[in-house]
């Protein structure tokens, strides 16, 4: 039996995950790939740290040269995160003709179009399943199972620390400081959680999902992105009042017009599954226009969900599966680039509208007249009297984003209208 000489690059969290599976697993990889999957060296620069796993003698190193520079191995993952060395180390990689398994999505969303083209060029593959939504195989999926459809839509709960933190200010009535700093204490949160909650860390993954359900090469940065900073405790009452509940979703719409992108906090029907993904799991929801809707729901993060899609990526690789799918779906492509995508200012869809109004006669006939100058129709009015003012939340039908933004303006001009206008989504299906 031939034995595959394995690299990793990272012994942290996740690294440490996929050293478990390779030698707790051994056996049933044996058996799955006809092959001795052999963890040849682990590098890392912290040599003296203890983790929670036996690793052989001599396979540990800070020596990334060493790897580099060894033709014995064949297959090297990447679990080092951020842009750089990540960045170099899969360039060095790809040139010394191994194959690569990484579960960067910054990296990928952020420097995609010149790793695949390296790989391409020296006749490599990279395999990157673990890079959203950790150990439910969407990426997969996307590329194997539903390629047969048209999509017309992916929405997505992918990251587990704002759907912690949102789980946790609406069933534990906490407010938005307090379940920021739980998700720290329980790991789901970095230290410093800004690109979690901010939105950078969904659009990144957006920009993945966009690139293999609707061959897209978009640059994150350009998808609008709001964060969950904006949503206040209060908002998820005046939801379930009226029938949903708060999700930060990322959305990538079909339609003739081009490909519709954003990420944004969202009121979801409670009917919808993607209301009931509580605490740090994910979930995805695809429509294609032959299976129609199907949903995937799962961890989004931790050390074992997330090495579980890494090991997957290793035995693919080691099989020869992604070699096959890599070269089929020739990602990250600019000249195979078939969607356009929409200008924000063009997507249609309902609003959810909250703010406070002075109480006196003809305010809301004001208002009216600006979201009716602006082809706003409102579904649904809520007043909540809050001593000499009053809280107005209400619900649009469909609109023009940039007709919505412009009355928004608008109503902060008026007199009647104290301070800004917190606004949310409102997913229809």
């Amino acid at each position: 039996m031939d034995n595959v000489k394995i690299a990793l690059f990272g012994f942290g969290t996740i690294g440490t995950g996929v050293v478990k599976i390779l030698l707790n697993q051994a056996e049933r990889i044996r058996k799955t790939t006809g092959k001795n999957v052999v963890l040849a060296k682990v590098c890392d620069k912290d040599l003296t740290t203890q983790r929670d796993v036996l690793v052989p003698d001599g396979v540990i190193t800070s020596d990334a040269e060493s790897i580099f520079n060894d033709p014995e191995i064949k297959v090297a993952v990447e679990l080092i995160g951020g842009l750089e060395p990540a960045r170099t180390f899969i360039l060095k990689l790809l040139e010394n003709g191994k194959d690569v398994v990484t579960a960067n999505k910054a990296l990928l969303a952020a420097h995609g179009e010149e790793l695949f083209t390296a790989a391409r060029k020296h006749g490599r593959t990279i395999a990157f399943e673990a890079a959203v939504c950790g150990g439910i195989p969407i990426l997969n999926s996307l590329s194997t199972a539903l390629q047969a459809n048209n999509l017309l839509s992916i929405t997505a709960i992918a990251n587990g620390t704002c759907n912690y933190v949102l789980t946790q200010m609406e069933g534990g009535n906490m407010s938005y400081s307090d379940a920021v700093k739980q998700a720290q204490k329980l790991g789901y949160a970095e230290a410093n959680p800004a690109m979690d909650v901010d939105g950078t860390d969904t659009a990144q993954k957006l920009a993945i999902l966009a690139q293999i359900g609707f061959r897209t090469t978009v640059d994150w940065r350009n998808i609008p992105r709001i964060g969950i900073e904006s949503v206040d405790a209060i908002d998820f009452n005046y939801a379930k009042e009226l029938g949903y509940r708060i999700k930060l979703l990322a959305v990538a719409r079909q339609s003739d017009e081009g490909l519709e992108l954003h990420v944004s906090p969202t009121l979801v029907p409670k009917d919808n599954p993607l209301a009931a993904v509580r605490g740090a799991f994910n979930a995805v929801r695809i429509i294609g226009d032959s299976v129609g809707p199907v949903f995937f729901h799962g961890l989004g993060a931790g050390q074992l969900p997330t090495a579980s899609a890494v090991a997957g990526d290793i035995i693919d690789t080691v099989l020869g599966r992604t070699a096959i799918t890599f070269n089929a779906l020739n990602l990250w492509n600019k000249t195979d680039a078939v969607n356009r995508i929409k200008q924000p200012e063009t997507f249609f869809g309902r609003s959810y509208l909250r703010f406070n109004v002075i109480d006196k006669p003809g305010v809301l006939h004001e208002i009216s007249g600006i979201f009716g100058k602006h082809n706003i129709s409102i579904a649904s009015l809520i007043q909540h009297e809050i001593e000499d003012s009053a809280a107005l939340i209400l619900t649009t039908h469909e609109a023009k984003e940039g007709d919505l933004l412009q009355s928004i303006q608008e109503l902060e001009t008026l007199r009647s209208v104290q301070g800004k206008v917190v606004r949310l989504r409102v997913q229809n299906i």
